[in-house]
């Protein structure tokens, strides 16, 4: 958090609302980061469990959707609440529900009682809970920090959710290996409740809230979707957002497979191949906060997309190891250059009163991972992953040529929000 002390605010941004803005930024990134850390701690260890107690992909694949479908359907109407009701209280309570479900089940495995049905009982209660806090931890953010900051902030919290990714596995196959299950799901809960305290400490300035009281849920949802939909600039921002997270699918879930078959089984290599991606978000975020890319955010992202295009080609064409990794942490590198600026300029254009509901449109684009495993997926079993990423990452060049010259990207300055 010292790279906060670097910061200076412009005059415009002095005003009473932005008093502390880096030591509230700091303690609400830090809350966040505890609660990530522990959920992600929680989902390797029970995707692990299910593993090895079950050998069954069956069985993985029920968990993987109790964990993963409520999220995605609930931030979709969670949007709303993040506009309609206050952002901080949503956060707190959606962590409450998730920490109340995982102590059940840390009793619950204590007493004996090792239940599937309840892993995949909790797992669903936990990923509602994530549907509900993910939109208004993202709406949140304009609230607290100056609009000509969001971009630095952004970056720096893109690198400790990525740090967070490389602790989090790392330290639930340890803890596995010489400890317990409910012993996790009490770390979870612990880091949980360490975000709600830091949370509640926290004085967040109110937003101007445009909704009539007694508007109805539907209707105030049918205007979010219109808004966003019959904004060139955001649908634009969207699709892309879609587009890529598709492609990226054989890069994020088929490279492990990819270096078993072409490069060899051994475990560090299957390790180098995971730290090196998440190790370059690390750089990435921090580059991308301190330089802020190019001074048009469309060609920071246009120029992103392109760049890891050809890398992702050159993944499929290489057959050296350590070429491969080293294209794969420039990757890692690239990813905040795209990520970022999507987020900051949302947050910085978007009226803060529908801010929820355009991340919610956001969050769901994380279905578009999935869906491309079930295209990729099949296809790996019949060709060379490599085939695919070339596939890919030409279709990334193409998307990159796209954005540059889209006139409802590159004019956003001019544009009515």
């Amino acid at each position: 958090m010292d790279s906060f002390e670097n910061i200076t605010l412009d005059d415009e941004n002095t005003s009473k609302n932005f008093t502390h803005w880096k030591r509230n930024t700091a303690i609400f990134l830090a809350g966040q980061s505890l609660s990530l850390f522990g959920s992600s701690l929680v989902q390797y260890a029970i995707t692990w469990y299910i593993t090895l107690t079950t050998n069954s992909g069956f069985m993985l694949t029920l968990s993987m959707l109790f964990g993963f479908l409520p999220q995605l359907i609930v931030s979709v109407f969670a949007g709303v609440w993040a506009d309609r009701h206050d952002r901080k209280k949503l956060i707190i309570l959606s962590d409450l529900a998730i920490a109340s479900s995982t102590f059940i089940l840390a009793l619950m495995f204590m007493s004996g009682m090792k239940s599937l049905e309840a892993i995949f009982a909790v797992s669903f209660i936990r990923s509602i809970g994530a549907g509900i806090q993910t939109p208004s931890v993202s709406a949140i953010l304009p609230q607290l920090v100056p609009k000509n900051k969001l971009m630095r902030i952004n970056g720096f919290n893109s690198s400790l959710q990525s740090a967070t990714m490389i602790a989090s596995p790392a330290l639930s196959a340890l803890l596995l290996t010489y400890s317990s299950m409910d012993r996790i799901f009490f770390i979870d809960v612990a880091t949980a409740v360490a975000a709600i305290l830091l949370l509640l400490t926290l004085k967040i300035p109110a937003y101007l809230r445009t909704s009539e009281p007694g508007a109805r849920y539907l209707d105030e949802l049918k205007l979010g979707m219109k808004y966003a939909v019959h904004n060139k600039f955001i649908i634009t921002l969207i699709f892309s957002q879609l587009a890529i997270t598709f492609l990226v699918a054989p890069l994020a879930m088929l490279t492990p497979l990819l270096v078993a078959r072409s490069y060899g089984e051994e475990y560090w290599r299957l390790t180098v191949n995971e730290i090196s991606f998440f190790g370059g978000t690390i750089l990435g975020g921090i580059l991308i906060g301190y330089w802020k890319g190019f001074a048009n955010r469309i060609d920071t992202l246009g120029a992103s997309i392109l760049a890891m295009g050809i890398l992702t080609v050159g993944m499929g064409l290489t057959r050296m190891f350590p070429v491969y990794i080293g294209l794969m942490l420039l990757i890692g590198i690239l990813m905040p250059f795209f990520n970022v600026p999507i987020y900051s300029l949302l947050q910085e254009n978007v009226p803060e009163d529908k801010l929820g509901r355009v991340f919610s449109l956001i969050s769901a684009s994380s279905v578009m991972m999935p869906l491309g495993m079930l295209l990729f997926g099949p296809l790996a079993e019949v060709m060379r992953i490599e085939y695919l990423l070339i596939i890919c990452g030409i279709l990334m060049s193409l998307q990159s040529v796209f954005v540059l010259r889209s006139r409802s990207l590159k004019n956003y300055e001019t544009q009515e929000f």
